[in-house]
């Protein structure tokens, strides 16, 4: 059996568990609660560009010159050969069909070999400077 001690301790937690909600929820115990801010105005997205847009520019890099902005005696770049650094040679086409190597510095048909990029050579002729880009594909 249950000694007189245990009955007085069990009786004891079962009032502390009935009274503990009722003192916790009686009115007037709680405090009042700050002022809230006003809330701030919701975010709003930029206007997007249309879609059209992403499809008729080039995938890396700056959109490629037209064909017609070349000019029609500019010597046309075959092939870029070496490393850009030190020993790169540009491989042109020249007015005639034949093909030549130039290095930086070289001319051909008039025009100037100024400087390689891994997809273009820049030629100039008097004060005219010229991009001529790899042939696509």
């Amino acid at each position: 059996m249950i000694a007189r001690n245990e009955w007085i301790a069990l009786g004891a937690a079962g009032l502390a568990a009935v009274a503990m909600p009722v003192f916790l929820l009686m009115p007037g115990a709680a405090k009042p609660l700050p002022a809230r801010a006003p809330a701030p105005p919701p975010l709003s997205a930029p206007e997007q560009p249309p879609l059209a847009a992403a499809f008729d520019r080039t995938l890396f890099g700056p959109p490629a010159p037209e064909a017609s902005e070349t000019p029609a005696d500019a010597p046309e770049l075959v092939g870029v050969v070496g490393r850009l650094d030190t020993d790169a040679v540009a491989i042109v086409r020249t007015a005639d069909g034949t093909s030549r190597t130039l290095h930086i510095g070289e001319s051909v048909d008039g025009w100037k070999l100024e400087s390689l990029a891994i997809d273009a050579a820049f030629f100039t002729r008097g004060t005219e400077r010229q991009r001529v880009p790899l042939p696509a594909g």
